[in-house]
């Protein structure tokens, strides 16, 4: 892009079924890569092959424009009763339901839902599409937690290949099996499993990386002067300190399992009976708890980096 390289020397086979990840920071090439695979870039070096008969869907993290003067239905089947999935004729206020979507709802103009409502709506545009290949940019973002569990439902029953792009750790975990990273220094790696693996290899690495770089320091020379010699003295955890990162890894496994507890409980039918207030009071309890457990991870390995200086 412009004068910089993005990645490169980079080379990878994807196979029918395969459920890859895009990570790594802003602005590292992740929806660049994305335009490559939908040919909307073309590589400035190498090549892309890509297989014969590819049907790709994609959804865009800008979404696509719905009419907000038609019902929920027409955006969906045009005027039509019934859609069309793997071949076979489904009514479509039937297949509406599988969204979420009452008989009543689905008669409702566009302009008239919720935010959580046009997402589901666009959901169902994207899997009625005959494809071999979902491409998912940013899926997760503005997305409430009802559609989110639709969407990791409907994404563990899809049977075609998948790339995706997310900033989510947890969709990452529930809906990939390989990641690849790109490091913003012109690297892609390809790591097995979600972003919990890549990031427990990475921190593994960089912990090996730090002992390599020890072993190979010369101890400086001993100072006979006390003064001095306290200035050489390593970083050392204080009591409290220490306390906080014995008790670190229950607070994490602690808050994990109240985060799964909430997932669980999005996806039963009580919750989505449940008043408006409930549910909102959940969605932030759930909101608050991945904040303090992203805090908790960095706040971990900081402590972790002191303690095995």
């Amino acid at each position: 892009m412009g004068d910089k390289t993005l990645f490169s020397n980079f080379n990878s086979l994807v196979l029918r079924g395969d459920r890859i990840g895009l990570v790594g920071n802003n602005g590292v090439g992740k929806t660049c890569l994305v335009k490559l695979l939908l040919g909307a870039l073309q590589p400035t070096s190498g090549e892309l092959k890509l297989g014969s008969n590819l049907q790709i869907a994609y959804f865009d993290q800008y979404r696509e424009q719905l009419d907000p003067e038609k019902t929920v239905m027409d955006n969906l089947a045009l005027g039509k009763t019934e859609v069309e999935i793997a071949g076979k004729k489904k009514h479509v206020l039937s297949y509406l339901q599988d969204f979420l979507f009452s008989p009543e709802r689905a008669r409702t103009p566009v302009k008239a839902l919720s935010g959580g409502e046009k997402n589901r709506l666009l959901l169902a545009r994207i899997f009625l599409r005959p494809c071999n290949l979902l491409i998912l940019d940013e899926p997760t973002n503005d997305l409430d937690m009802e559609t989110l569990g639709l969407l990791e439902e409907l994404l563990s029953e899809f049977a075609a290949t998948l790339i995706v792009v997310s900033h989510d750790r947890y969709f990452l975990d529930n809906v990939v099996t390989e990641t690849w990273y790109l490091d913003g220094e012109g690297h892609i790696e390809e790591f097995i499993g979600g972003y919990s693996d890549l990031k427990e290899q990475l921190n593994a690495r960089a912990i090996a990386a730090e002992n390599a770089k020890k072993a190979n320091t010369k101890p400086e020379k001993e100072n006979t002067n006390n003064n001095r010699g306290n200035l050489n003295k390593k970083r050392r955890l204080s009591f409290n300190e220490q306390r906080e990162y014995d008790g670190m890894m229950d607070k994490i496994a602690g808050l994990e399992d109240e985060i799964a507890n909430l997932e669980n409980l999005f996806a039963t039918p009580d919750y989505i009976k449940s008043s408006p207030s409930d549910k909102k009071s959940a969605e932030e309890r759930y909101t608050n708890l991945k904040s303090e457990l992203e805090n908790s991870y960095a706040r971990w390995e900081e402590l972790d980096a002191i303690a095995n200086a």
